[in-house]
């Protein structure tokens, strides 16, 4: 019995992204982090306007993880530095391209919004 070579997902596939999961997306896209450097990124990059919660954040990096879209990284930033007991976390080639494609999305919702006048420069 042979085996049909099993169908690589598109990033298109995974769209839309949920918004706490392209957070995470963003702050890895910078490199590799561990789970409360990626909180700490997303609430300042926000501007404390989205605060990831522990069950958030760890559920959304279970199914990132499980979706191959991210990777535990055995590297730390700093060894002598590292809390072995922390897993720091690293964007997949597929995780890149996913996310590249959300914002590609996004982008084309807000140009839509930009010429319906719905946000940016108002008409005198």
């Amino acid at each position: 019995m042979s085996r049909s070579p099993q169908k690589q997902p598109t990033p298109e596939s995974f769209l839309p992204v949920p918004p706490a999961t392209f957070h995470i997306l963003l702050a890895l896209a910078d490199g590799d982090l561990h789970g409360y450097a990626i909180m700490q990124d997303v609430a300042q990059r926000s501007e404390g306007a989205v605060r990831l919660g522990p069950g958030t954040l760890y559920g959304a990096l279970k199914r990132l993880l499980e979706a191959r879209l991210v990777d535990e990284s055995g590297e730390r930033a700093d060894p002598e530095r590292a809390d072995e007991r922390r897993r720091y976390y690293r964007l997949t080639p597929l995780g890149l391209a996913v996310a590249r494609a959300e914002a590609r999305r996004l982008d084309a919702i807000v140009r839509t919004a930009r010429r319906k006048k719905l946000i940016g420069a108002r008409p005198a």
